[in-house]
């Protein structure tokens, strides 16, 4: 089934998410997105998300994720990003669940990205997207034998039975791809290829927020390579976490890996939970992380220049950074908008563009641009550094968001030439708030740069959206808000694209937020019903996008 009815709100700005249901919480909950564009055929984008439009409604006050059910959502668009495709396959699905009996999923439609339960694994967000060439006969890639596009996201085993596992561990890194993105957005399943795993996995083994990204400039002599960055956790999501890098010359079918920093805890390289892959037009790969050391937390990078054979060494370039946030004992992570509120887990962790001149890689400049927030509570800033010589000195890294907003998530994108930049961040434009009771603010924002001739950027605002309040996102446990970890931005020379987790559409619930305040004391109320006591759109949080194009 071919879904296209998106809906316009204001010049450029775009519901990514159009199949999704508005109701029924939770699956009406998608965060965390992804953006690619395809440097060939730039009007084509995709867009990956946290979608949960497959799982089971609540039951009650029981809003878990169901069994089985993936959750890496799809979507394309033919217009830059104008209107967007949400595509129906066929998986495990609970979808027909709205919550009012109990109910088994089996299966039947699904938002997601197909052929993991026939692989025997779960799609298990975390979201990553690129698009690179295709391999033409001889095994010599060209963009002249087509456009592959690349999914990457977390998996976990369908089954829980050890000697019915597709792999070892608790989540693994899988990478699926389409050649045929109008088949692929039209609903036809057999348009993808199944599943691979990349991550080599052990029992303990949880990878965790990786990134994907192909070689995209025809003048590189790894012209076609795709690469895959992530943290190691190697004991179910606990420390140590080295940062991880894997390389594929033959279009995603086998992948090689390799450990870019140490796995002791003290290591200056660990734990590097977020990390930013791209290339430039001479073939070198670049991995983006955060790490800590005893004298703080830095931007580091490290670099292959034989095509993912051997890495650098990470080594700071920006910082120190300081994850902004107060600690929330009940949810055990920092927030920023206040108690209850949403995780900023990633916010210091660097979100990179690289100008490579693709598809060609002519008129490269191969400057580096950089954004990430870090600061403390009051004023979370959204910085932006750019780098002229691949990586080896920093423009000092400054301060760029609007007078009022308090930086959460940032991405930035740079035109092929290296001209223009495009700048994605979300922020709040409230307080930090002490109760749950008072109204928070949430905005999307993109700026858009130009460089002058004597180098440096000067941003102007070119989109804010429509404000919403995120105390109506939820955790899956109802215990906080929910927003996910990323925005992210594209760059053509045509055109600018961005995409964000927007809660213009989200109602406040406040049975919800009376009960998140209850747990700040020794006498928590009783967990809430979200269907039955929740206003219609609680925790319908949405993926936007906003394009410049005409």
């Amino acid at each position: 089934m071919l879904i296209s009815n998106a809906t316009v709100i204001a010049a450029g700005d775009a519901l990514v998410n159009v199949g999704s249901p508005p109701g029924f919480f939770p699956q009406n909950k998608q965060n965390e997105p992804a953006l690619a564009v395809d440097a060939n055929h730039p009007n084509v984008l995709a867009a990956g998300s946290n979608d949960e439009i497959d799982l089971s409604a609540c039951y009650g006050s029981n809003c878990s994720f169901t069994a089985g059910v993936g959750v890496s959502g799809i979507y394309f668009s033919t217009d830059s990003g104008k209107s967007w495709i949400q595509p129906t396959y066929s998986g495990w699905s609970a979808r027909a669940c709205k919550g009012v009996t109990p109910c088994t999923p089996g299966v039947g439609p699904i938002g997601t990205v197909p052929n993991y339960y026939e692989a025997g694994l779960v799609s298990g967000g975390d979201p990553a997207v690129a698009f690179g060439p295709r391999m033409a006969a001889g095994g010599k890639f060209s963009w002249a034998a087509g456009s592959r596009l690349y999914y990457a996201n977390l998996a976990s085993n369908f089954s829980n039975v050890r000697t019915d596992a597709a792999f070892a561990g608790y989540e693994a890194v899988a990478v699926s791809s389409t050649d045929d993105v109008t088949a692929a957005a039209a609903g036809v399943q057999a348009a993808w290829t199944r599943p691979v795993i990349v991550s080599q996995q052990s029992q303990t083994t949880f990878s965790d927020k990786e990134q994907i990204w192909a070689d995209n400039a025809a003048s590189s002599p790894y012209f076609g390579n795709v690469y895959v960055c992530w943290a190691n956790f190697t004991s179910n999501a606990a420390s140590p976490a080295p940062l991880k890098a894997a390389v594929s010359s033959d279009g995603g079918a086998t992948w090689t890996e390799h450990q870019l920093s140490s796995a002791a805890n003290n290591s200056q390289n660990s734990p590097p939970d977020g990390c930013t892959v791209r290339t430039d037009s001479r073939g070198n790969a670049y991995v983006f992380g955060v790490a800590t050391d005893n004298s703080g937390s830095f931007e580091v990078m490290s670099v292959s220049t034989d095509g993912g054979k051997s890495w650098s060494k990470p080594g700071p370039v920006a910082g120190p950074v300081t994850q902004p946030g107060i600690f929330d004992p009940v949810t055990g992570r920092p927030e920023i908008d206040g108690i209850g509120g949403a995780r900023s887990d990633l916010a210091p962790a660097p979100s990179v563009d690289i100008a490579n001149g693709a598809p060609t890689g002519a008129h490269a400049t191969d400057r580096i641009v950089m954004s990430y927030v870090s600061g403390e509570i009051i004023k979370p800033h959204v910085y932006f550094t750019d780098s002229a010589n691949g990586g080896a000195t920093w423009s000092t890294p400054r301060a760029v968001e609007g007078a009022a907003d308090r930086g959460y998530y940032t991405a930035p994108a740079i035109s092929p030439t290296g001209s223009e930049a495009w700048l994605v961040y979300s922020a709040f434009t409230t307080p930090y708030q002490t109760d749950t009771s008072s109204p928070r603010a949430l905005v999307g924002v993109v700026l858009h740069g130009k460089l002058a001739k004597g180098g440096g950027w000067t941003f102007s605002e070119a989109y804010r959206g429509p404000v919403g309040d995120p105390r109506g996102s939820s955790q899956n446990n109802l215990r906080a808000e929910f927003l996910g970890d990323y925005v992210y931005a594209i760059a053509t020379p045509a055109y600018g694209a961005a995409v964000w987790t927007d809660a213009r559409n989200a109602t406040d619930c406040p049975a919800v937020d009376q009960w998140r305040m209850s747990l700040q004391t020794t006498s928590p109320g009783a967990k809430p019903a979200p269907l039955q006591v929740c206003p219609s759109g609680f925790g319908n949080s949405d993926i936007y996008s906003w394009t410049s194009a005409n």
